[in-house]
């Protein structure tokens, strides 16, 4: 049989155009930039949004029902922008409908939630993925270059903290119910980060989370996650908002140096010669813009997606399983690693 031919263009339709963050305009200028692919369509159940979304992009058209979009709008792929909890329920819609999907991180609120999508994407024939823009941020492409290259040898430990001491604030992001819990937001992140820099299959988790402080919110007070891999390599990622003293937000140990964040630049510890040395990593230029520039290769062209779904779920295991293990006092065993 011929091979499929593939379509010159990929239309998108935006769910959730809150302004808040603007988002919404941020994901529709973003996938405009790339040659071929459109917004044609967007939904959101406030009703003030829908204008708001017309005057900003254009001719496209508006919903307040996601159902209604994918039965009428002129879409093959859907971006969700919505609370946490939604992530799921509305991408496996969107996926049955046969729409591709791209979901805001964090991917979900659990393992569980990882699979049902992925078997339903795999089901369908469609793509899955998660918005894991800040791969591109300058900071962390310098690092992961440095670790690339083999400069400070084999890495065997990596610390990462993130947080402070401060409320929380009010929002939906600090109710556990919708937001996941504290590690769901930035902790999305800086996980996708550490299994850049760490890609081997995961052993364990083990977890610790405190409630001490902030108790008018549901989400922790300080979150942290030990992570055991097959190659010997462990990890701690800690995320707070009772830290009075933070540390670094990145610590890479590696056989032959260290890299610190400065933050601004990033310091190496080495020898040469026996002599104990320092140098600067400068940051690169962060460049978002190749997240769609990829999906775009890939709707169009073929080629591999930059964040599998597999991934992401990933991720999403290493926060599930923190809390896990901090109920239980156990480290937890990671599914589906090779």
């Amino acid at each position: 049989m011929p091979a499929k031919k593939r379509a010159k263009t990929a239309r998108f339709g935006i769910v959730g155009y809150g302004g808040a963050f603007n988002m919404g305009r941020g994901h529709a200028g973003w996938i405009r930039a790339v040659p071929g692919l459109e917004v044609t369509a967007v939904c959101d159940p406030d009703e003030s949004r829908l204008p708001v979304a017309r005057d900003e992009l254009g001719e496209i058209e508006t919903y307040t029902s996601i159902d209604d979009m994918l039965k009428k709008a002129p879409i093959d792929n859907v971006v969700i922008i919505t609370p946490h909890n939604t992530h799921c329920p509305l991408a496996l819609k969107a996926l049955r409908a046969g729409k591709g999907v791209i979901l805001e991180k964090p991917f979900c609120l659990n393992i569980k939630e990882a699979t049902s999508m992925i078997e339903a994407a795999r089901e369908n024939g469609v793509m899955l993925t998660v918005f894991h823009n800040r791969r591109f941020d300058g900071d962390f492409m310098a690092l992961k270059e440095a670790v690339d290259s083999g400069v400070i040898g084999e890495v065997f430990q990596v610390e990462q903290c993130f947080g402070g001491y401060g409320h929380p604030g009010t929002w939906w992001r600090a109710d556990k119910a919708i937001s996941g819990g504290a590690f769901f937001d930035w902790g999305a992140h800086f996980i996708d980060w550490l299994l850049q820099i760490v890609p081997g299959p995961m052993v364990s988790v083990t977890g610790a989370f405190h409630k001490r402080v902030w108790l008018d919110v549901t989400n922790e007070d300080h979150c942290e996650a030990f992570v055991r891999f097959k190659s010997g390599c462990v990890a701690d990622v800690q995320c707070s908002s009772i830290a009075m003293h933070n540390k670094p937000k990145w610590r890479v140990l590696g056989t032959k140096g260290a890299i610190v964040d400065a933050g601004d630049h990033f310091t190496l510890y080495s020898k040469v010669d026996g002599y104990r040395v320092e140098g600067k990593i400068p940051y690169k230029k962060s460049t978002w813009e190749k997240y769609y520039e990829n999906i775009g290769d890939h709707l169009l062209r073929g080629k591999p997606l930059n964040v599998l779904p597999e991934q992401a779920r990933r991720v999403i295991a290493i926060m599930d399983l923190a809390e896990k293990s901090s109920k239980s006092g156990k480290a937890e065993p990671v599914p589906y690693e090779e």
